[in-house]
């Protein structure tokens, strides 16, 4: 049998083991359980004496991993299955999303280095991103072992005097190097004024900064699952929607399977520690992507934080993360990765939809129209603002008003159909 050791802060948790039948199972340690102060590594994985079943423990730790390109690209660096999850994970556990570390029984967990790491220059950086397509998170490269979810290439990273560098063994990394989508022209843009338009609006929403590498644009990301305690970077526990509701990651959207915004709400409802607060923060994010154009906020795209409180443990909604404008991009389909009430794609909304939806969500519907209405106008009146800023950072001026302006005529619609 083959064993990963599963680390919170430096703990041992417990182990994530296959058996001779390629099975992954995970089971909490006995004096990890014996200390009612140690959390669940997920809400799908309750603390219990016994290991978990193949089709409990996959849903969390198959959502450590990349996703559909990404994953396969993943899989041939490291020389093993796409399918193979547990191979994965021994690959690329290091560093992942949330606090754990993952490692093989045979390795401890590295000491912080001493070595001083050395901030990229744009060539270098420029050679590593090009890299990430057909090598994500530089697998092979001796000393890194790191992962995220998702189907973007995209580079975790620290900073060294502002600029990105890679991190020494051991060290949590802080923020996200996303470059621009092949596939998807001005992806940096569109990403940067989703994000920034969120914050305009006060959203709890990730920092986001657009830079380049030579002719390559990237949006640089802070991470929220990271916190400086006392000149020590510390990780700070989080997971998606669906692996808090045990759902494979591959079945992220509703018609697959995945979590509609019922599910989505019923889990803030059951597992934040203010779920007054996190539940209009939640209405508020599904109004904000629905007015946008933004058709693929999916279960992996919101995220429950595991933070302290004062030093009590709590659970709160994370902030926003991987917003886009999908509707800029005709080729993208506007069906709604969460329906809203009975409508599924950007087009159908209108006030039966957000009263179905206000129904189905268990708000009030009054409540629901007068926040649409008043959070469409405030996401119609900063959208000029937010453009003309990141065109001042360098971003394509063009592509910034056309967003803006899309985005403007969204909001008065939606808010006009009330």
């Amino acid at each position: 049998m083959s064993v990963l050791i599963i680390y919170w802060d430096g703990v041992r948790v417990g182990n994530l083991a296959r058996n001779g039948e390629g099975t992954m199972l995970f089971r909490y340690d006995d004096e990890w359980l014996a200390d009612p102060a140690f959390r669940s590594i997920s809400a799908s994985l309750p603390r219990q004496e016994g290991a978990f079943t193949r089709a409990q423990t996959r849903p969390f730790f198959a959502g450590l991993l990349p996703d559909e390109g990404q994953r396969e690209a993943a899989a041939r660096a490291a020389g093993v299955s796409r399918q193979n999850d547990y191979a994965l994970l021994d690959a690329l556990g290091g560093d992942v999303a949330g606090a754990l570390v993952i490692l093989p029984e045979a390795e401890a967990v590295p000491a912080p280095s001493a070595a001083a790491p050395e901030a990229l220059d744009q060539d270098a950086l420029a050679a590593l991103l090009e890299e990430l397509p057909r090598r994500p998170f530089l697998v092979g490269d001796e000393g890194i072992r790191m992962s995220l979810a998702g189907a973007q290439p995209k580079l975790p990273v620290i900073l060294v005097d502002g600029a990105p560098a890679l991190p020494p063994p051991g060290q949590p990394t802080t923020h996200i190097v996303k470059p621009a989508i092949a596939r998807f022209e001005n992806s940096v843009e569109t990403e940067a004024f989703a994000m920034r338009l969120a914050a305009a609006v006060d959203l709890d929403v990730a920092r986001v900064e657009p830079r380049r590498a030579g002719a390559i644009a990237y949006l640089l990301v802070e991470r929220f699952d990271r916190r400086l305690e006392g000149g020590i970077i510390r990780r700070i526990h989080q997971e998606d929607f669906c692996q808090a509701l045990g759902i494979a990651p591959e079945n992220k959207y509703a018609i697959e399977g995945g979590p509609g915004f019922a599910a989505c709400f019923d889990l803030v409802r059951r597992t934040c520690t203010t779920p007054a607060r996190d539940l209009l923060r939640l209405l508020d994010a599904a109004i904000f992507n629905a007015v946008i154009g933004n058709a693929d906020a999916h279960g992996k795209n919101f995220s429950l934080l595991y933070a302290d409180d004062e030093g009590d443990a709590a659970t709160h909604l994370a902030p926003l993360y991987d917003l886009m404008v999908t509707a800029y991009y005709p080729e993208v389909a506007t069906r709604f990765a969460m329906p809203i009430g009975r409508a599924n794609q950007l087009e159908n909304l209108d006030a039966d939809a957000w009263a179905r939806f206000a129904a189905d969500m268990q708000l009030g519907v009054p409540f629901v129209r007068r926040r649409v209405y008043t959070l469409a106008g405030r996401i119609r009146d900063a959208a000029p603002a937010v453009a003309a800023t990141l065109a001042a950072e360098g971003c394509e001026a063009s592509v910034l008003d056309n967003l803006a302006a899309l985005v403007a005529a969204r909001a008065d619609r939606i808010g006009g159909a009330l």
